[in-house]
């Protein structure tokens, strides 16, 4: 677990806090880290949506269903945080939408329809970690015959912000893909109505 890597290789003291929306699931974590005597770590049932806290250092999500994901991201952004690693899941929103005249090849059968959508999902989601001033990858974490879901969107604050130009090219990007698909993208919905309001 990270907390044993930061606590007991690294030695750095670390306080973690694991988040989820079913109580069964915090009262099994918190049974394990007491029995495993982890400290630092707790866990809370809570929405991460309407999270609140300070000092964070890094986000970590781990198949955080659908818009959770998004959110996860968002509050991120916006605790200006230093590390983010996120592996999404269920990316249902897009697919739920997604069509498009010229291209419709891509959505015509089911299976290849959802993992456009759900490709163009974390695409969205990495540039828009780009357009906020983050370094974003996209990379494998697990061999796909562990779990089909196994993409991680790994981002790291960088140190100057962005040129304008290069900032209004990767919004350019994200709206042409939303224009062609008929999207609309939670993430980047947030961050469209937050950059209108500054």
């Amino acid at each position: 677990s990270k907390n044993y890597y930061l606590v007991n290789i690294k030695k750095r003291g670390a306080a973690i806090t694991g988040l989820d929306l079913k109580k069964d699931v915090i009262s099994d974590c918190t049974k394990i880290a007491e029995d495993l005597n982890y400290i630092g770590l707790t866990f809370e049932v809570g929405d991460i949506a309407c999270y609140t806290s300070e000092d964070i250092d890094m986000v970590v999500t781990l198949h955080a269903c659908d818009t959770a994901t998004d959110y996860a991201l968002y509050n991120a952004i916006n605790w200006n945080v230093g590390i983010i690693m996120s592996v999404p899941c269920c990316q249902k929103e897009v697919n739920s939408m997604v069509a498009t005249d010229d291209l419709s090849i891509l959505t015509k059968h089911g299976i290849i329809k959802e993992r456009i959508s759900a490709l163009m999902t974390d695409t969205i989601r990495s540039n828009v970690l780009e357009y906020c001033g983050y370094k974003s990858q996209i990379l494998e974490f697990v061999d796909y015959d562990s779990s089909p879901k196994n993409l991680l969107i790994r981002a790291v604050k960088r140190k100057n912000e962005l040129p304008a130009e290069k900032k209004q090219e990767i919004k350019k990007e994200i709206d042409n893909l939303c224009e062609e698909f008929h999207i609309k993208q939670t993430l980047y919905e947030k961050i469209n109505v937050g950059a209108k309001n500054e």
